[in-house]
């Protein structure tokens, strides 16, 4: 299956390559930064936002 994400592994994998969503990620509240953290399933950027939008 083709994707135009490179698929990250997790949320941290992701902070650690990506640095538009490492950007995006500090940017949020600390209280939304740790919900996503417990979820940890995050594998691009734009699920980081969708998530993150959620909360």
């Amino acid at each position: 299956m083709e994707d135009s994400n490179p698929g990250y592994l997790c949320l941290s994998d992701l902070l650690d390559q990506d640095l538009s969503a490492y950007e995006y990620f500090y940017g949020l509240s600390p209280e939304v930064q740790e919900k996503l953290k417990q979820k940890d399933d995050i594998s691009s950027f734009e699920e980081l936002q969708q998530q993150a939008a959620e909360f």
